[in-house]
């Protein structure tokens, strides 16, 4: 939905569309800051597009120590350093907080939430009074559970819904960030409007392949549907699953999985989330 009062606030922002910057007393202009942590380039790529649509200032968190190993590596030291209860230093950063009113703040998810130099940046700045909207990276999902947790971790900022997309989708970052900016109310534009999915079904055959299809080759077992949800767009069919699985306790569990297939000639069903419920 769009933040009638956010799109008022930042409506000088809307530097894509609109005739002028200037301020106004209705909507005086606004600072805008891209704040992200990247470490394989992927949030990186997102931050860059964010800025380049808004025209914002950016800056990139780095860690003293850096996360210069593989995947192995990097997941060992961080579960060390999550069972020793503490975060990597960072670096000073070149910007200041302070000098912005909105923040768009880019992490990948690592176990389930935001990257561990985000914990660090959390606790030492307050953000507050700011306007903060969440923009991350993953393998499976975690844009719910990490914009819970920021805004647990931010009681004195406003953190906003935001937008995420899977690593393996990279490519459908330009215009995906676009539907959310204009929809969002950060700049002005025109999007087609989505259409609800309809009810909820048991899962046919075909789309059970679909499902396969979509989500087979990812590294880790995303259950099986029993029940699904269309909706037909001008540039795609999209699919929301209801899928069961047992977690590590070997208890039941449901989890929603969206599933796109783009109407470009030789298109693949494509996995683009997942929601463990």
């Amino acid at each position: 939905m769009i933040k009638k009062m956010l799109a008022v606030a930042i409506a000088a922002l809307a530097l894509v569309a609109c005739t002028s910057q200037k301020k106004t007393e209705d909507a005086p202009e606004q600072k805008v800051l891209v704040l992200y942590y990247s470490q394989t380039g992927a949030t990186k790529t997102v931050a860059e597009e964010i800025q380049k649509q808004l025209g914002a200032d950016i800056e990139a968190i780095e860690v003293e120590e850096a996360y210069d190993g593989d995947f192995g590596q990097t997941i060992e030291r961080c579960q060390k350093e999550m069972a020793e209860g503490v975060t990597p230093a960072l670096k000073e950063m070149k910007v200041n907080v302070e000098d912005y009113d909105v923040i768009f703040l880019g992490y990948p998810v690592w176990f389930g939430t935001y990257a561990l130099p985000i914990a660090t940046l959390v606790k030492d700045v307050t953000f507050e009074g700011k306007k903060v909207v969440p923009f991350c990276t993953f393998g499976s999902g975690g844009l719910g559970a990490s914009t819970a947790n920021l805004r647990t971790a931010l009681p004195k900022a406003e953190v906003l819904d935001g937008y995420g997309v899977r690593n393996a989708r990279i490519k459908a970052v330009e215009a995906e960030v676009a539907r959310f900016l204009i929809e969002q109310g950060y700049k002005e534009g025109e999007i087609e409007a989505l259409p609800a999915f309809m009810e909820q079904h048991p899962v046919s055959e075909e789309e059970a392949a679909i499902f396969d299809q979509a989500c087979s080759d990812y590294q880790y077992p995303l259950g099986t549907p029993v029940t699904v949800a269309g909706r037909t767009t001008s540039t795609s069919t999209d699919y929301l699953y209801t899928a069961v699985s047992k977690n590590q306790a070997g208890e039941e569990q449901t989890s929603s999985i969206m599933v796109t297939v783009s109407k470009e000639e030789g298109a693949k069903p494509e996995f683009t989330w997942v929601e463990r419920n």
